[in-house]
């Protein structure tokens, strides 16, 4: 079995747990490949037993590994889905921050996810993402997909930005607001949860619009099937925006058009058999801590 690993720089107090997943796998006689950068930083900090070949693009992780770990936070897996993309590689995170409710793997519990894995003792879960679709190149040679949301916030800190939207050219709304978010069903529990957004269940197939601080009180949240085609444009005083999808950000300016849709292909994230969406939000929100329960 073949198992890509992917990472960021960590804090030092972390590498036991970091020795601790690299032990476990090397006993059960996996053969690692690790992404170049994040190989480099252990480098000098992890002794393996076997020689360790690593990758550095989509190309080279495609058809060269049966799972990829990805060892971080959230927002570690979600620039790992930029590697992943359509190669089908189921993702299993495993969290080494806070929060973590895509990196479902909690440092504590390592060894026996691992095993539980290696048995087979997994499910796999498919997540939809959003694919912006119009204007092509908006971000250079990083692809235009988010697992989590698109999201528009305004450049200046002291005026509003206003979004025009429309679904299937119906239109929509003007928000006049601090931005305005289009979250798939996993980004329901992060920017737009905060914003007031609802949670959404994952195989839903829905998209959420949110809106950002909005000016008008009556404005609230709008769920719309993931089938439909969703346009943006950007009016306003100000002439520029910041447009984000997941954690990568560029400029906007008022003459671009956004057309976003679901995109083509999904993500297979790994859970644990003894865990599901529900536990999972009960345990990060702290739901049933009333002391009734």
């Amino acid at each position: 079995m073949t198992i890509a690993l992917f990472g960021k720089a960590f804090n030092p107090d972390h590498l036991e747990f970091f020795r601790l997943l690299i032990g476990r796998l090397e006993e059960s006689s996996c053969q690692l490949i690790i992404w170049e950068p994040f190989h480099e930083f252990i480098r000098d900090k992890i002794s393996f037993r076997r020689k360790i070949n690593s990758f550095k693009s989509h190309d080279q992780l495609k058809g060269n590994a049966d799972f990829l770990f990805s060892v971080g936070g959230d927002g570690t897996l979600l620039d790992a889905i930029q590697l992943v993309r359509d190669s089908g590689i189921p993702v299993a995170g495993i969290n080494l921050g806070r929060m973590g409710f895509l990196s479902s793997i909690s440092r504590n519990d390592i060894i026996s996810a691992i095993s539980d894995i290696l048995e087979g003792k997994f499910r796999i879960e498919k997540r939809s993402l959003i694919n912006l679709e119009s204007p092509a190149g908006l971000f250079g040679d990083l692809m235009s997909f988010a697992l989590n949301e698109l999201s528009i916030n305004k450049k200046e800190t002291s005026s509003m930005v206003v979004v025009k939207v429309w679904v299937d050219d119906h239109f929509v709304n003007s928000y006049w607001a601090d931005g305005l978010i289009v979250a798939t069903p996993t980004g329901s529990t992060a920017y737009s949860l905060s914003c007031g957004g609802p949670i959404i269940v994952p195989d839903s197939h829905n998209f959420v619009i949110t809106p950002i601080a909005p000016h008008n009180l009556t404005v609230r949240p709008v769920v719309i099937p993931d089938s439909s085609r969703i346009r943006i444009k950007i009016d306003g005083r100000d002439k520029n925006a910041l447009i984000r999808l997941d954690s990568r950000v560029t400029m906007l300016t008022q003459e671009i058009d956004l057309l976003i849709r679901k995109a083509d292909f999904e993500i297979n994230l790994l859970q644990r058999n003894d865990e599901n969406f529900f536990s999972t939000i009960r345990g990060k929100l702290n739901w049933g801590m009333d002391i009734r329960n």
